[in-house]
């Protein structure tokens, strides 16, 4: 199909398209939901990789922080995700070659579980919603990780949100997209949202842009946060899940968004690149 469909059909303004936006700056309900009824064994199971996640939470923080201070690369916050993404039960595969500098990844979105998973592979930095930033705790951990906070909500602050990706990218941050703008069942792939894509267009230094595809397979439907679930019911079902998936993070050919005329081409660009790939892994055609 030529880029320019791509283009017209799939990348869409921030006011064009309404998506459904999960509970965050004004709902801590994430943290005040009841705790479910649910057999024993998911209580234990849910306690066990607390304790899995928390400990080298608290013997790696004060190492990354002390990195940061020191102004060094700090590699702990790359391992703690990488845990993360293994007490959850991710095991993960990664195919084709990744970029490891200069570098703006675009990435489908199924889950937080993308998070970790990505993070541990890449070290990325991570573009985020702004009500993120007040979770408790969370959001405190995804600004250590230079997470950049953007409001979804409308046109007006793109402008200045474009200007602190540029700030990011220029100061060599490794920075991945989701643009879909919200999550799917990984069956299928939404519309990009181009806006923040001007970032590249030109990039304020040379940089790639990187697709890259997350397979989760058959686990695909279980591990999504779609529909109304809360943020809180989504993280219950992942602690308490038994077992682990198999997730395939597949690093897509990259390509110069300075090459490209503007931010719809180069947002088309990527999400052609990674519909094609999820065609082939799916079986069957991806608009």
């Amino acid at each position: 199909m030529p880029l320019l469909s791509w283009q017209s059909n799939n990348c869409r303004e921030w006011s064009e398209i309404s998506y459904p936006r999960r509970q965050t700056s004004s709902n801590l309900a994430i943290l005040s939901v009841a705790i479910p009824k649910a057999e024993p064994q998911a209580y234990l199971l849910c306690a066990a990789r607390l304790i899995l996640i928390g400990v080298p939470l608290v013997l790696l923080l004060p190492l990354h922080l002390l990195w940061q201070l020191l102004k060094l690369p700090s590699p702990w916050a790359m391992l703690y995700l990488r845990i993360v993404a293994r007490v959850l039960g991710a095991r993960v595969k990664v195919y084709g070659n990744r970029l490891r500098k200069d570098v703006f990844f675009v990435a489908n979105h199924l889950s937080w579980h993308d998070i970790p998973i990505l993070g541990g592979v890449t070290g990325t930095a991570f573009v985020a919603q702004d009500g993120v930033r007040k979770w408790p705790i969370i959001g405190w951990l995804a600004t250590q990780n230079r997470t950049v906070f953007v409001n979804r909500a409308g046109k007006q602050q793109v402008a200045g949100q474009i200007n602190v990706l540029r700030e990011a990218i220029a100061e060599n941050w490794s920075i991945t997209l989701f643009p879909e703008g919200t999550t799917s069942d990984g069956q299928g792939l939404l519309p990009f949202k181009p806006s923040l894509f001007e970032t590249l267009a030109p990039p304020p230094k040379p940089v790639m842009i990187q697709p890259v595809l997350l397979d989760f397979g058959d686990a695909g439907t279980d591990i999504a946060w779609v529909g109304e679930e809360t943020g809180w019911q989504s993280a219950w079902r992942a602690f308490t899940r038994p077992g682990s998936y198999d997730v395939g993070v597949h690093f897509l050919e990259p390509y110069d968004p300075g090459a490209l005329a503007d931010r719809k081409e180069v947002c088309a660009r990527a999400r052609a690149g990674i519909a094609e790939a999820l065609s082939e892994r799916l079986g069957y055609a991806v608009r």
